[in-house]
């Protein structure tokens, strides 16, 4: 699949990242480059790795491009877009459109519930879907093809067959937050895309430049949605201050963040923890929250040291198995290296 970027916001944020960066380099500062600056340039040997922008304290302190790549050009972020989704559901649940993680799906999706269902579909919850734990057979990986040429992705999704217990290990499935979009679309009366302008358009630079929509009109929970990587850092940051902005305007409770970082499951991607969307783990020494798509898209918050740090590589070329992704862990440890040490760029 191919995505279309309709436009390149550079907010604040952006502006902020440019005004820091030097205009020159000294040959004294080129002789003796700081800690960070020598970690970054080593970093251009991860031939997918496109940006690193690293934000302390609020303030964008490095903001590193790669082959000609920059952190004002929209990319796919795939499945980190996983944590806009369930962030949007906890933005519902705060403003009672939804009642909590435990509201059964298949009181809110009704319609799109297969003609003889399975009764264990009446027990699979919000935070089920958002912890791929929903039991169902996977729309991911090998089956992802079979799943977006169907005619209707939600029904196709609550058709799949239960291959473990609602509750049960993590099976990640990208059919799983899709119905969340579904959900979020219902309970909203607007599309998932307008509830993110809607809702999460008061963080400064947070934009979404292009997102897939299926048959329906109902754009694709978790997959297929560009943004830049400094707007994916402003979610972050607002997510690091606890759901609110820089000017101090309420996104999202502090609550719901806590809730989402509770390790529900285990990731079969590593061994890490993960909570609503967010996979969590230890990296140098802190405990680390971070979102992860395909290709090597990442979002890393380690609350410890007030850092945030956004990663993001070709969307077209896989993370996992070939190692990019345990490099780019192997990245943010020696960034929180210098960090943790007190050193400053």
């Amino acid at each position: 699949m191919t995505i279309s970027i309709f436009s390149r916001p550079v907010g604040m944020l952006a502006m902020a990242a440019v005004m820091s960066m030097p205009l020159a380099v000294s040959a004294q500062d080129a002789a003796n480059p700081s800690p960070l600056t020598t970690v970054l340039d080593a970093a251009e040997s991860l031939e997918p790795l496109r940006t690193v922008t690293i934000s302390l304290d609020g303030e964008i302190i490095a903001d590193r491009g790669y082959n000609g790549y920059t952190s004002s050009d929209p990319t796919n972020i795939k499945s980190a877009s996983k944590v806009i989704v369930t962030t949007l559901v906890g933005i519902a649940i705060d403003k009672g459109l939804l009642e909590g993680p435990e509201q059964r799906v298949a009181d809110l999706l009704t319609d799109d519930l297969p003609s003889d269902p399975d009764p264990r579909l009446d027990r699979i919850t919000l935070s089920h879907l958002m912890s791929m734990q929903a039991g169902l057979e996977a729309t991911s990986g090998a089956n992802y093809g079979r799943w977006v040429a169907s005619s209707n992705w939600v029904r196709s999704a609550l058709a799949q067959p239960f291959v473990a217990e609602p509750g049960g290990p993590m099976i990640y499935s990208t059919g799983s937050t899709h119905l969340l979009s579904a959900i979020l679309t219902e309970v909203g009366g607007a599309s998932t895309r307008q509830l993110a302008r809607d809702w999460l358009g008061l963080i400064d630079g947070f934009a979404i430049t292009g997102w897939l929509q299926d048959p329906q009109g109902i754009h694709l929970g978790g997959n297929e949605l560009a943004m830049t990587p400094l707007s994916l850092l402003a979610l972050g940051e607002m997510i690091r201050n606890g759901g609110v902005t820089e000017d101090g305007e309420r996104i999202v409770s502090e609550d719901w963040i806590e809730q989402s970082w509770q390790q529900r499951t285990t990731s079969r991607f590593g061994g890490h923890g993960y909570g609503y969307g967010w996979f969590l783990t230890e990296l140098g020494g802190h405990e680390v929250s971070y979102a992860w798509g395909y290709g090597g898209q990442m979002l890393y918050i380690v609350p410890g040291l007030d850092l945030t740090v956004v990663m993001t590589s070709d969307p077209n070329s896989p993370s996992g198995g070939n190692g990019h992704r345990d490099r780019l862990h192997d990245l943010l440890a020696d960034i929180i290296g210098i960090y943790d040490s007190g050193a400053r760029e």
